[in-house]
């Protein structure tokens, strides 16, 4: 099977006519086994298919887009480069929803860090392919947006956003701006605050597996 994207697939151990997917993008110089560590943990209906982003940073790291810096160190993301990616995933869903039993209409994104810059950016560009994105770590981009974005339908899109108040590489004040955003789009979300660094600790593991679970 010739995909768009390298991917780990954990097939549901409960069998389905059609089952929910989970895809799983990591982040910045990460792979794809990264978190698919979780897979074992995640909610036994669901495919889980983690992707490797399509930017080989080498030694077993990839990117989904590069980040540069300036002579004063400040960062810039290539949002040229993340909309390529965006749309890329978008594709990866469809060829999976072709290739697997799944069901379109329960599909869930869990991205980190960058994987959850991109996974927002993806389900406000195409909420009619995602209803579900777990967003730990990350922030709303809009420059990557789909130009049209504020015209879609987002009424069955949920979201849930974690971030650790001593997060050295995406600073907190980033994140708490998800809220609102969401907020103003008529989006229901979730956004959660944990004494911790740019990681995923045991509790925002049981919080969005909880969440996952009751909607």
């Amino acid at each position: 099977m010739n995909l768009s994207l390298e991917h780990l697939i954990r097939e549901p151990k409960i069998k389905l006519d059609k089952n929910p997917l989970l895809l799983l993008l990591h982040g910045y110089g990460s792979n794809e086994a990264d978190l698919f560590s979780f897979a074992s943990e995640l909610p036994e209906e669901y495919y889980v298919i983690s992707a490797r982003a399509p930017y080989d940073l080498q030694y077993g790291s990839y990117a989904w887009y590069a980040i540069n810096f300036d002579a004063n160190e400040n960062k810039f993301s290539d949002h040229e480069q993340a909309k390529l990616s965006r749309d890329l995933i978008a594709q990866f869903i469809d060829e999976l929803i072709a290739n697997y039993p799944i069901d379109k209409e329960q599909i869930t994104l869990l991205g980190f860090s960058q994987g959850a810059i991109l996974s927002q950016a993806i389900a406000l560009s195409y909420p009619e392919k995602v209803q579900k994105v777990i967003a730990l770590s990350g922030y709303i981009s809009e420059p990557i947006f789909e130009e049209n974005y504020k015209n879609n339908d987002f009424s069955n899109l949920k979201i849930f956003a974690a971030h650790g108040t001593v997060d050295q590489v995406i600073p907190v004040e980033w994140a708490r701006k998800t809220k609102s955003f969401l907020t103003n789009l008529g989006i229901e979300s979730v956004y959660n605050e944990y004494p911790i660094g740019h990681g995923v600790s045991p509790q925002v593991f049981n919080d969005f597996k909880n969440w996952l679970i009751q909607k």
